[in-house]
């Protein structure tokens, strides 16, 4: 059963819709690639769902652990290669200045960040640079 459905509208762009809840998400190429860049694109997705997997994972733990991880901040950074046109890098720094934890509990954030399910589908030959500021 799907979960998505995806289609092009042209000029470069798609628009994939989450079938259970209808959200809905439009890339669009970015300007080095033909594309205007108004919007994610595929790559983007990619990096944005690194993120968000090792946040979401984070936030697991952080629960089981009483944990207040509200407020949690990512900055994410795409390195493209040209050839072939392939993600290279990719650098997340996640911030939590206020982040009450013992040492040992952000070993465990870090860990679970670490060993989310889109971080452990990349190939090895994406380079995933990771910072924890707290």
């Amino acid at each position: 059963m799907s979960t998505i459905s995806g289609q092009y509208v042209g000029a470069l762009r798609t628009q994939a819709t989450h079938l259970k809840s209808q959200n809905t998400i439009v890339t669009d190429a970015p300007p080095d690639n033909n594309g205007k860049g108004e919007a994610f694109s595929p790559t983007d997705l990619v990096c944005a769902a690194l993120s968000s997997c090792m946040m979401t994972l984070m936030g697991m733990l952080a629960e089981r652990e009483n944990i207040n991880l509200e407020g949690l901040r990512s900055e994410v950074v795409k390195v493209m290669a040209s050839n072939p046109r392939k993600i290279a890098e990719i650098q997340i720094t996640f911030a939590h200045p206020n982040l009450v934890a013992t040492e040992v509990q952000r070993k465990k954030l870090k860990q679970a960040a670490l060993t989310c399910p889109v971080a452990l589908s990349l190939s090895d030959s994406v380079k995933q640079v990771i910072a924890f500021d707290w």
